[in-house]
């Protein structure tokens, strides 16, 4: 008898012991996921803030594509360009980027400046548009078939996006900092699900702006209700044009910033050294808000430094790029 309580003792024992490493194991998982989770919160936090001028253009441009077609049709034109956007992010763009980050992470550096160097290009030709004036866009309002005109709306909207939607996630693996290539699609995933939702719920809410107003100034009860759908109705135009000029400046921003770190990455840390100096010495001579002044006039002279940059390329695009472009796509098409 006296045996067998020893037994059980024995067993008693063991038991607790397994039980306090189950406790210790189920801590150390609680407080390595919980690290994980911070870590893939911050890291997306982060290359959310830093795909900021892509994301601002991307809603600024979006609703363009819905101008002269039905309002019913609006909506769900721009759900099909957001499924469209989040698809290309999930299951063509995150692919690439992981098998990239595995098995070739030196191009990184290599693509972003190509990305930078395509938001400096965009940003640059809208305001060489604005000071020169011509008809670049194609005149497709007056189309017959407004089903065909929807389509190609469609498309166009989608092959924008395709390509900001790259720089974006090209610009958050570049901030991400997790030592697993597991966390880093986590991370991705989130980006673009998080971006995918802003963007296109935020263009939804300005597509449908307009209508709101209008409803409220003809069924408001009050005459501020009234009122106040007669000012989002004016107020409108004036706002949309507003969100294009920040996303515009936000593109040549980041875009130029991208080209200056990635530089100075690569042993080219002249821009770099020249603008941090500027910014500093900028700083150091008011008294006050000396960390605002210094962030300013650093983004500032990113932003010029994009603004140049772009200058440049729109003359090599249009007249060497683009023709040899359209040079292969006729030759393709005639095979």
């Amino acid at each position: 008898m006296s045996g067998l309580l020893s037994l059980l003792d024995d067993v008693a024992a063991i038991a607790k012991l397994a039980a306090a490493q189950i406790d210790d194991i189920a801590a150390k998982a609680t407080k390595t996921g919980a690290k994980v989770a911070g870590s893939v919160i911050d890291d997306a936090a982060k290359a959310g803030a830093k795909s900021a001028g892509v994301v601002i253009d991307d809603a600024a441009v979006t609703p363009k594509y819905v101008q002269g077609l039905p309002a019913a049709r609006e909506i769900p034109i721009v759900a099909q360009i957001a499924r469209a956007s989040l698809f290309n992010k999930l299951c063509i763009l995150l692919p690439i980027a992981m098998i990239l980050d595995a098995t070739a992470p030196w191009l990184l550096i290599p693509l972003l400046i190509l990305g930078g160097a395509y938001l400096c290009f965009e940003g640059a030709e809208k305001i060489l548009h604005l000071i020169l004036p011509a008809n670049h866009s194609k005149n497709d309002a007056g189309a017959a078939d407004p089903e065909h005109l929807e389509r190609t709306r469609v498309s166009g909207a989608i092959k924008t996006d395709f390509i900001l939607s790259a720089e974006i996630m090209t610009i958050a693996m570049s901030e991400i900092e997790a030592d697993s290539l597991w966390v880093t699609g986590v991370v991705l995933a989130v980006v673009a699900i998080g971006i995918t939702a802003l963007v296109y719920g935020s263009v939804m809410i300005l597509v449908k702006a307009d209508d709101v107003g209008l409803k409220l100034s003809q069924i408001g009860r009050l005459a501020f209700t009234r009122a106040l759908g007669r000012g989002i109705v004016k107020a409108m135009p004036g706002f949309m044009a507003l969100i294009s000029t920040i996303g515009t400046a936000a593109m040549l921003w980041v875009g130029g910033s991208i080209i200056i770190h990635e530089l100075k990455v690569m042993g080219l840390g002249t821009p770099a050294h020249l603008v941090d100096a500027v910014a500093e010495h900028a700083a150091q001579v008011v008294s006050f808000a000396t960390a605002l002044v210094h962030w300013v006039v650093k983004a500032g002279l990113d932003g010029l430094f994009g603004l140049l940059t772009g200058i440049v390329l729109v003359p090599f695009v249009e007249f060497i790029a683009m023709p040899v472009i359209g040079k292969f796509r006729r030759t393709d098409s005639s095979l």
